[in-house]
């Protein structure tokens, strides 16, 4: 896509259209994601072995931690690189880039350092137990101790490739490594394989992100003079005020995945104190309940290049339009699903498991938690069009919100009142309110988004 087409993209394409166009592929990569995250849980279900299982799911907050770097680099890179796309300051987006790309590189390595610096200490806070170490410390062995940099690393890539509007290369390139990872997986896993069981599933999206980096550097390499993403490691260190409206965004969303790690972990440690079939069964219904949540996901960081670009290009109509369409979209959709998975909850768990206890805990998990998924869609909106925006501020107060003041008591409180099974709604209890709270804030920032309007136009 040259120039002159991505232009017209951003600023002439009717909204619907362009927000399918740079949305689509977008869900499309976060449904093959959530597949290729749902197929270590499948396969490793299919030892019908719980410690194995229950490896998995006790890790997961480590790497969603990566999350948090992801989001500091490829959401406040992007974030700056969209504005200045439409601001026409070309050497902004040059530098911006860079600095996001070279910076998750050195994270990465850092973050494998320290975890395995501190392995021991990190398995008892992510609330293994003696039982089920061993499987844990393996897994993370292939996913973090050598797998953090090309995971964050491919993310924050796919992050910049979307942002000038390739959407289509940012999903396949993500596609490329979710997809070896779902043929690799069963090797790896299962009897008639490696037979490595949870380690096998780690070392098998070790070498799909590996896979995934080599996409993106292959088509920087082809795209080379007709790409803004920049990755010169002399363009790595930018003018303050760049790096300072990098932060403003990344940071803020940064904490809100670690925030988000926080309140996975306490989640984990109340469940383990159920059993290895309790925290099975709660990981699995989990991971049943990010596919939807995780299109709604997929449609907002799809649509917030046309976001940022028009707020950048001061097009703030087309941009509130934006906004607006996608929310009707996504909610009409997630309001379907909450229905399907109430009805349907027991046939979904039997999918990845034939263990009764397993599948009686997490019928009963997933029908507290799908319950959140209309809600979650007003909240996933909110913060994608404040970071397209540049308002890490207000990302930020709804992070804070989500969890430390709603969820985190949330679940203390429905865990005291209702031992085990009150943990599956805590999430559907915070997103009731903090749905209320981005309607009211996007409607503020619609309000001022009007004043400005009216502050331009001659009188």
């Amino acid at each position: 896509m040259d120039n002159t087409q991505k232009a017209i993209l951003f600023e002439k394409t009717p909204i619907p259209k362009a927000v399918m166009q740079l949305a689509v592929p977008t869900v499309f990569s976060s449904l093959v994601m959530v597949i290729y995250n749902l197929a270590d849980t499948w396969f490793v279900g299919m030892l019908n072995d719980s410690i194995e299982t229950a490896a998995v799911t006790l890790a997961a907050p480590v790497l969603l931690a990566f999350n948090a770097i992801n989001n500091l680099f490829g959401v406040g890179s992007s974030s700056v690189m969209g504005r200045a796309m439409g601001a026409k300051e070309y050497d902004t987006v040059k530098r911006s880039t860079a600095f996001g790309f070279w910076a998750s590189v050195f994270s990465g390595l850092l973050f494998s350092l320290l975890f395995t610096a501190f392995q021991n200490p990190m398995l008892r806070l992510l609330g293994a137990t003696p039982e089920n170490s061993r499987a844990t410390a393996d897994y993370l062995y292939w996913t973090v101790t050598l797998g953090a940099a090309p995971s964050i690393l491919n993310v924050v890539m796919a992050y910049l490739v979307r942002t000038e509007g390739a959407s289509v290369h940012a999903s396949v390139g993500t596609m490329s490594g979710c997809l070896l990872n779902i043929i690799l997986d069963p090797i790896f896993v299962l009897p008639w394989g490696l037979g490595m069981g949870a380690a096998g599933a780690g070392l098998a999206t070790f070498i799909s992100n590996c896979v995934a980096c080599l996409y993106f550097f292959i088509l920087l390499a082809v795209r080379r003079g007709r790409t803004y993403v920049c990755i010169n490691p002399r363009m790595a260190f930018p003018k303050k005020r760049i790096v300072l409206n990098i932060c403003s965004v990344g940071i803020p969303a940064a904490i809100q995945n670690l925030l988000n790690v926080t309140g996975m972990t306490l989640l984990n440690n109340f469940t383990s104190a159920y059993g290895s079939d309790a925290v099975s069964a709660m990981g699995i219904a989990y991971k049943i309940y990010m596919v939807p949540m995780q299109i709604s996901w997929g449609v907002n960081q799809g649509v917030t290049p046309l976001i940022s670009y028009n707020y950048g290009s001061k097009n703030y109509d087309r941009a509130k339009k934006t906004i607006k369409f996608t929310a009707k979209m996504v909610l009409s959709f997630l309001t379907v699903v909450t229905v399907l998975f109430w009805l349907f909850s027991g046939q979904l768990m039997q999918l990845f498991i034939k263990n009764p206890s397993i599948v009686d805990y997490g019928t009963s998990f997933l029908r507290g938690m799908c319950l959140a998924l209309p809600f979650i869609s007003m909240d996933f909106l909110g913060v994608a069009a404040f970071q397209s925006c540049g308002q890490g501020l207000l990302s930020l107060i709804m992070a804070f919100l989500r969890k430390v003041v709603l969820e985190i008591p949330a679940l203390i409180i429905l865990n005291q009142l209702f031992p085990l099974y009150g943990l599956a709604y805590a999430q559907t209890v915070a997103e009731v309110i903090l749905a209320l709270v981005a309607v009211i804030l996007l409607i503020r920032m619609f309000s001022r988004l009007e004043k400005e309007k009216y502050k331009r136009e001659p009188v």
